[in-house]
């Protein structure tokens, strides 16, 4: 199904070729403005870069040609520079039936051509459970994912687990430390937070070290570098990267407590992933293409051992890719991730990385370094770069244990859910179990939906209890009203679901066909762009059109058959489309509310 400016630029196109000798095919159209007889409106102006003629006279033309020949455009008008165009009602009954055959309207099969797509996102650190943040990124990623998929290419959903690293030691150090052989099972902790709480705990005391050190006359940063807990942190790593048994064994018992923990979140959460790669494996190809890259002369090495690439001539610095006693950065596994990605995806053509804008500097680097290195696929790669989420306290620090818990979040979420629908009073006879499931649903609809209506480069400030309101550009507003849309149809289960034949309808019953056939461009247009926002923003306009509809328009109540048919088959038409729409997006839509 093409968008009524589709089905008409290869019409003017033709024209304007064998009128006016010029190859016309980018045109710029808008919606008619209400004052205006139309249903979708030319920009002749934007015409006249290419054709020396009077606007209104062109328009003329262009109008009388398109009632001639388009058998489904009645009548035009111009004005000054603009041509409306009216088209014919029978024309949109016709666009609903051809929408109502689809079963999966406007999302399309896999194209082998187009290779295949990997979408990286959560990638979390294996020493402290996900939090807020990492919620807007799984909720980015996963529903990116979903889109490009829907616009016909194959999608690869994975994610690099951080599990090795200065980091990851400062947890272990510190269970070591204080842990007394406590283990998740024993204290009834998730795995995750339970090591969170040991990474909080080494901050606290590292600071206490620090003021130590710097009371018998060390500086700061001479105390930050010989405090005894991260000299300890330091040697575990290197004895890590040794292969040294005790620690190796210890760092595996303390991932998979955490592991366990990060399942229960992403199943909650309602993100997947198809392939899961491992910075303590993908560092060591990292390692390797290193070495190559000191071979061809791309990077150097410094006199403490350390090697680096020189990319002042790119615009940029020095970057460092190894330490001078041999242990990875950040950048060597990301090296070697992207690698091991592409031999795993030979037909890859192309890899979104979501990540946060504070590492835009670093993905700048990362394909760059790539693109050196002679990888041509280095060029197809994009970092989609979002902001962070506030609250109104402030930012989060994980290591200050200043964080909003995803798991709690979630809790909340649904709590808030019911509170406000037990006071709507709408759910008589639904079962406690029915209800809490109902909850659930709602407050990750309306978690996901705040989070993703936003474009991704902009901050957010995250309000849960305004992210559950039932009215506005929220997610249970969209919920409610495919939950009303549910309530239309199963009273109007005798009425006949098949193709109609009308020759008018109303105004609002057109502008919502208009919204429905603007979906599958909408869908290509979100996948270019990798936004979610547009497909939030699309839901919203569709579920405020319907409700402008049910309003002022009789469904069950309209005595014709036929026109009640038609209304009938639009309220279905819209459900399904909100149903693909916010699926897209993770969100569930439910049968009741």
């Amino acid at each position: 199904m093409k968008a009524l400016s589709d089905q008409l630029s290869p019409v003017l196109t033709s024209f304007l070729a064998a009128s006016h000798g010029v190859d016309v095919t980018d045109f710029e159209f808008q919606q008619t403005r209400k004052e205006f007889d139309g249903d979708i409106t030319l920009v002749v102006f934007s015409l006249l870069r290419s054709i020396k003629a009077n606007p209104v006279a062109l328009g003329g033309e262009i109008g009388a040609h398109l009632v001639d020949q388009v058998a489904w455009v009645t009548d035009f008008n111009v004005v000054k520079g603009f041509l409306n165009v009216s088209i014919a009602d029978d024309f949109y009954v016709g666009q609903l039936n051809t929408i109502a055959a689809s079963t999966n309207y406007g999302h399309l099969a896999a194209d082998p051509a187009k290779g295949v797509a990997l979408v990286e996102y959560s990638s979390p650190n294996t020493n402290k459970p996900l939090h807020l943040g990492h919620i807007r990124n799984n909720l980015l990623g996963y529903s990116v994912a979903n889109i490009i998929a829907a616009s016909g290419q194959e999608v690869v959903k994975t994610q690099i687990i951080n599990d090795r690293g200065i980091h990851i030691c400062k947890s272990m150090v510190a269970w070591q430390k204080f842990g007394e052989g406590t283990t998740p099972a024993s204290e009834g902790i998730k795995g995750d937070k339970f090591v969170g709480n040991y990474y909080v705990r080494f901050d606290q005391e590292y600071k206490k070290e620090i003021a130590v050190l710097v009371a018998k006359g060390k500086t700061e940063d001479e105390a930050k570098a010989n405090a005894p807990l991260f000299l300890a942190a330091q040697a575990m790593l290197r004895d890590w990267e040794a292969g040294v048994p005790a620690i190796v064994d210890l760092w595996k018992t303390m991932n998979d407590w955490v592991y366990s923990g990060f399942d229960v979140t992403y199943a909650n959460l309602g993100v997947s992933f198809d392939s899961l790669y491992y910075e303590s494996e993908t560092y060591l190809l990292g390692k390797t293409l290193i070495e190559e890259g000191l071979q061809k002369n791309i990077f150097f090495t410094k006199k403490d051992g350390s090697v680096w690439i020189d990319l002042t001539d790119d615009g940029l610095d020095e970057k460092l890719l190894l330490r001078s006693d041999g242990t990875a950065v950040y950048m060597t596994q990301d090296l070697g991730t992207a690698l091991q990605r592409f031999k795993d995806n030979p037909s890859m053509q192309g890899m979104v990385y979501t990540v946060g804008n504070e590492q835009d500097y670093h993905f700048k680097v990362l394909f760059l370094v790539l693109q050196k290195l002679g990888f041509s696929w280095a060029h197809s790669l994009h970092h989609l770069s979002y902001g962070m989420v506030d609250l109104p306290q402030g930012k989060m620090k994980s290591r200050e244990g200043t964080v909003v818990d995803a798991d709690d979040l979630m809790v909340e979420m649904s709590q808030t859910a019911a509170s406000i629908a037990e006071e709507l009073g709408k759910l008589e006879g639904m079962s406690a179990e029915d209800k809490k499931a109902l909850y659930h649903t709602i407050g990750l609809g309306a978690l996901k939906y705040f989070i993703l209506k936003v474009d991704p480069k902009k901050r957010i400030l995250f309000d849960p209890e305004s992210s559950v309101d039932f009215a506005g550009n929220t997610g249970p507003f969209i919920q409610y009203t495919y939950a009303r849309i549910q309530s239309i149809l199963r009273k109007a289960e005798h009425i006949e679901l098949s193709a109609i034949v009308l020759d008018t309808i109303e105004e609002k019953e057109k502008e919502i066909i208009k919204h429905l056939m603007d979906y599958p461009a909408l869908i290509q247009q979100a996948a270019a762009q990798h936004s979610p926002a547009l497909v939030a923003n699309y839901s919203y306009d569709l579920v405020k059109l319907f409700n402008s509809f049910y309003q002022n328009i009789s469904i069950l109540g309209e005595e014709d058959t036929s026109r009640k048919n038609f209304r009938v088959v639009l309220a279905h038409q819209v459900a399904k489309i909100l149903k693909q729409s916010t699926g897209l997006l993770g969100i569930a839509v439910p049968e009741q509310m």
